[in-house]
């Protein structure tokens, strides 16, 4: 007879692992004979500190599956980015050639993912820590959020030129362009922007899954 007081076992998630296994596998691979060793390491950096936050935060804040996928892809646009340089991207080069373009746009598209998917981080971060889930002010404050995570970068780029000098031209992947970092600045407003408009729907309904969940977690003990 079945013992309907015994605690039932959950199953252990499998979209979290997939992607951690994704974004592990794309940064290893990565790694392999990159075109410059040190602008890998740069480009990748956030993708070194993020896997091991991800893994020591997993019970105590997991994630949504939403956010899980979007973060995986994030690290393969930087992971891409890193072992060609963005500037050096095939896949910009093949945009540039087809669309008539003066540059290799590799790294507007990871400027613009910059925006897309810190926007649901964020998002997330407030809506399970603050009150402002349901607030009006969600929005708009993830949104400042973001592009000032992007202005913030491109000071980082700053210091790396000021101390690489002609080294760091890799990491910048400036260009040639005048106006590279309004133009980096302004593509993560428009995926922070974007992000919201399309995924707050669904971002939602997974909150709302989740909910239950960590209220059901047992509290640990002082």
């Amino acid at each position: 007879m079945t013992d309907v007081t015994a605690p039932v076992r959950r199953a252990r998630p499998v979209l979290p692992v997939a992607a951690f296994t994704f974004a592990l596998a794309v940064l290893v691979v990565s790694g392999i004979h990159p075109r410059e060793r040190g602008t890998w390491v740069l480009e990748t950096f956030w993708i070194m500190i993020g896997l091991p936050l991800a893994v020591a935060t997993r019970r105590r804040f997991p994630l949504t599956g939403l956010l899980c996928v979007l973060l995986a892809l994030h690290a393969l646009v930087l992971s891409v980015g890193g072992h060609y340089t963005y500037a050096q991207v095939p896949l910009g080069d093949w945009l540039r050639d087809s669309l008539g373009l003066s540059r290799n746009p590799y790294d507007r598209i990871g400027h613009l993912m910059q925006g897309f998917v810190p926007a649901v981080l964020v998002r997330e971060i407030l809506a399970r820590t603050s009150p402002l889930r349901g607030s009006r002010w969600l929005a708009p404050l993830t949104v400042c959020a973001c592009l000032a995570f992007s202005a913030f970068f491109e000071l980082l780029e700053w210091w790396a030129s000021l101390i690489g000098g002609d080294a760091a031209d890799s990491f910048l992947a400036t260009q040639g362009d005048v106006w590279d970092t309004q133009w980096d600045m302004f593509c993560a407003l428009v995926g922070a922007v974007l992000s919201l408009l399309l995924l707050s729907r669904v971002h939602d309904r997974q909150l709302d899954t989740l909910a239950p969940r960590e209220a059901r977690a047992p509290v640990a003990e002082a």
